[in-house]
């Protein structure tokens, strides 16, 4: 391991925390990872990383703390009371937190964190389990420039569009308006596989021809098979873009910014999720549409 490359804690080894985790490991960092099966523990032990028994174990002597976790409730779980980061990290370390939370959350852990003298940074991510193993993600970032430019070489081996968009809570809201137009893509998409079927065309010819003009997108490009396929293995849970559609509206709300195409998808999620569907990948969202068009799922 080099020397001069900061020692990193990974708290949340799931779809996206375990193979960004071992994009650093291959950059050369020295990464100790904590998580609540300890078959990730291993699986990250087994890449060339040390397995921590808790929170506290990991962050102990880390120079960077990252955490990629599922939600605002597991990200304050993780960072607060005495066994989280904030009470366990030595001051002066800079805590990334790569989850997809509410913005005011991250505004409120960047708040308690200076009190502690910790650094922190919100940075989710978008390009889901695919781009998280090819270490192209997009990540954008809130904070302080000077703390985003010393995590800049990290984050350049987990993502290729890397954007500092603003104050603590900037990368939140960012990611909010992200799954809000992958939401609003993916039911766009799933609308047109079960027109295009009902007519009797060629699907897969359908769908090359759509994608080499403006219809395209890299949703469509990234979610075609799981359309021809039927192939809804989650690559982002349909649980996941609920609680996030419910972030974005709720934050929308509060600027006073109306989404009413938004609102809508934001229903045909929840209502996906309610039918039992909430562990397959977004992409399900067909299988709403096919239920509204009379065929039996």
């Amino acid at each position: 391991m080099s020397s001069n490359l900061p020692k990193v804690a990974w708290i949340g080894l799931g779809i996206m925390g375990s193979p960004m985790s071992e994009n650093l490991i291959e950059a050369g960092y020295d990464v100790t990872g904590y998580t609540l099966e300890q078959d990730k523990v291993d699986r990250l032990v087994a890449a060339g990383g040390t397995g921590a028994v808790s929170i506290a174990d990991a962050v102990r002597d880390a120079d960077v703390v990252v955490t990629m976790v599922p939600a605002s409730p597991q990200v304050e779980a993780v960072a607060y009371g005495p066994d989280g980061i904030l009470e366990n990290v030595r001051p002066g370390a800079l805590l990334i937190d790569m989850s997809s939370i509410t913005p005011q959350t991250s505004v409120d852990l960047a708040r308690n964190a200076k009190g502690k003298g910790v650094r922190v940074l919100d940075a989710p991510v978008s390009g889901g389990e695919a781009g998280a193993i090819e270490a192209v993600l997009s990540i954008m970032v809130g904070g302080e420039q000077s703390d985003f430019d010393a995590a800049r070489p990290l984050l350049d081996a987990l993502g290729r569009t890397i954007v500092l968009c603003g104050p603590h809570g900037s990368g939140q809201t960012v990611k909010a308006a992200n799954q809000l137009i992958v939401a609003v893509n993916i039911q766009a998409c799933a609308e047109a596989v079960v027109f295009l079927e009902k007519s009797g065309v060629d699907l897969a010819a359908a769908l090359d021809v759509l994608n080499g003009g403006l219809a395209g997108s890299t949703v469509l490009t990234r979610k075609k098979d799981n359309f021809l396929k039927r192939d809804f293995a989650p690559g982002f849970r349909i649980d996941l873009h609920h609680k996030d559609m419910g972030i974005v509206t709720d934050a929308a709300r509060n600027v006073g910014a109306a989404l009413p195409v938004g609102a809508v998808v934001a229903q045909l999620v929840a209502s996906l999720r309610a039918q039992g569907d909430g562990g397959l990948d977004h992409s399900a969202l067909l299988r709403s549409v096919e239920r509204l068009s009379g065929a039996q799922v």
